[in-house]
């Protein structure tokens, strides 16, 4: 039994971007806090897989809003910069389209004159759309997603509400952009970021464009070592701050007196304490975890909830370089909407999927051997769909077909590391809902208070943070869930008397 002190001590399960950054806050504040794991290393799905000499991302692979992980670490009087090294990408990424292929360069100016080659006057109507976007970023991400979204209340602001008109709540992303741009690729372009936020673009709010501003203005980063330098770097701050990390500790049952939770139990041990929050999977903790009586929701509630995508994912490493991909690679050479749909309206394995390619060895080489390429290729697809291996190796085979012919290159005979990753992988390892890979979807009825509780009702001292709670899916997001949550438990728990 590891035992409490006389400090109020937090137990955080789950040691993603959101466990990590909550765990940091509440150390800060002066909370007892110990991180508990159910893998053998932390970052959630953003951990690291070697073999042979390559060093795959596993999850998250763009880092955006460079702000937004800026703010995580001046909290603490540090910077990004004192746990990794940022480069930002030149390009941005590269886009097959059916029959041509557009480097996005990371200069404003370029962008402008490529807008202006494939539609006249589209320049003009890009300055107009990202200064929209940008008023959306500054108000979306500096106002709107560090609120805990518990009350109404909250959003009772003049100013806030005056802004909340600009925002394009009640327009789609579809419709926004359309009034921009008549190039089909201009608007896959425009549309792209929100592919993983979970709906089709005629049924995300045009809010979403702020994303647009992120990917223009602030650009395409890479921190050197990949996306599980940033989960090292906030390892270590938390170490210095006095967390706790355990790893390997699936849990299993609270026990639970009075209404609050007093010891969290894993296949392990038993971990007393004042304070739980959930960064494991907010449905499973719910549903699987919790008694029925102190569940938050029922499961026809779950079941009425609209997810963000699955992903199938490939890890591959190469022995030869590739020639034609960039750092990122996205292949827009299929229908935009009619994979869409077969995500999010019809749900099925894709008829005719688009895909994304990421090769860090294009940027660093130190996640490969000399002369050789790591890849981590990915298709969005349905959650709860069925998962086998033949269905995997089916679009395996499509893939290399694409990727062969891209790059005019015999990619199969040189594969010296392959390995798949879908559903069933997503719900064994993260105990995820329905196999997903991002959380909710951000629907209009899927937003700030219209999100799952990031407190239980229930239970005096549950709290719940990460991809299925406010502010909803995404890197960025879920740091600031982290944040959030520290701060409602550190105004809740401030008049603490130990027992």
């Amino acid at each position: 039994m590891h035992t409490k002190d006389s400090y109020c001590q937090v137990v955080v399960i789950g040691a993603g971007f959101s466990g990590l950054s909550c765990a940091c806050h509440l150390a800060k504040s002066g909370f007892k806090v110990t991180l508990l794991e159910k893998n053998d290393q932390p970052g959630g799905r953003a951990r690291s897989y070697s073999e042979n000499g390559f060093t795959w991302d596993m999850g998250p692979s763009w880092y955006w809003m460079p702000d937004v992980f800026d703010r995580f670490f001046n909290t603490f009087e540090k910077e990004a910069s004192d746990y990794y090294d940022l480069e930002r990408l030149d390009p941005s990424y590269r886009v097959k389209f059916r029959e041509d292929v557009w480097d996005i360069p990371a200069s404003m100016e370029e962008i402008e004159k490529l807008f202006e080659s494939v539609e006249a006057g589209s320049s003009k109507k890009l300055r107009k759309f990202l200064k929209q976007a940008k008023f959306k970023y500054d108000v979306g991400v500096k106002k709107l997603v560090y609120k805990p979204s518990r009350s109404l209340t909250e959003f009772i602001d003049f100013k806030l509400l005056l802004g909340l008109l600009k925002m394009d709540v009640f327009t789609s992303i579809a419709k926004h952009v359309r009034k921009h741009f008549k190039d089909e690729r201009l608007i896959q372009l425009m549309e792209f970021p929100i592919l993983f936020l979970g709906a089709t673009a005629e049924n995300t709010p045009a809010l979403y464009t702020l994303m647009n501003y992120s990917d223009v203005v602030l650009g395409t980063w890479y921190p050197k070592g990949g996306m599980h330098s940033v989960v090292k770097g906030m390892v270590a701050l938390a170490s210095e701050l006095g967390v706790d990390i355990q790893y390997n500790q699936n849990v299993t049952s609270f026990s639970i007196k009075n209404r609050e939770i007093n010891v969290v139990n894993t296949d392990d041990g038993q971990f007393e304490a004042d304070v739980i929050v959930a960064s494991a999977d907010y449905h499973h903790i719910d549903q699987n975890i919790l008694p029925s009586e102190f569940q938050n929701y029922s499961k026809s509630y779950w079941e009425s909830r609209t997810l963000a995508p699955s992903s199938l994912l490939f890890y591959l490493g190469v022995d030869k370089e590739l020639p034609n991909l960039q750092h990122h690679t996205l292949f827009f050479d299929e229908d935009f909407s009619v994979h869409s749909s077969e995500i999010y309206e019809k749900p099925q394995w894709p008829s005719k999927p688009l895909l994304y390619v990421s090769a860090t060895t294009k940027t660093d080489k130190s996640v490969a051997p000399e002369g050789k390429e790591n890849l981590v290729i990915l298709i969005p697809v349905a959650p709860d769909i069925e998962d086998m291996e033949e269905i995997r190796e089916k679009y395996f085979q499509l893939i290399m077909d694409k990727l062969e012919d891209f790059t005019g290159e015999n990619i199969r005979d040189h594969i010296v590391a392959k390995r798949s990753y879908a559903h069933n992988d997503f719900i064994s390892d993260y105990n995820s809902f329905k196999g997903n890979a991002y959380g909710l979807a951000n629907t209009l009825r899927q937003t700030a208070i219209l999100k799952p509780s990031l407190k239980n009702r229930k239970l005096k001292n549950l709290y719940y943070t990460g991809q299925l709670t406010v502010p909803g899916p995404g890197v960025p997001p879920s740091l600031i869930s982290g944040e959030v949550v520290a701060k409602e438990i550190a105004k809740d728990f401030s008049n603490f008397d130990p027992k």
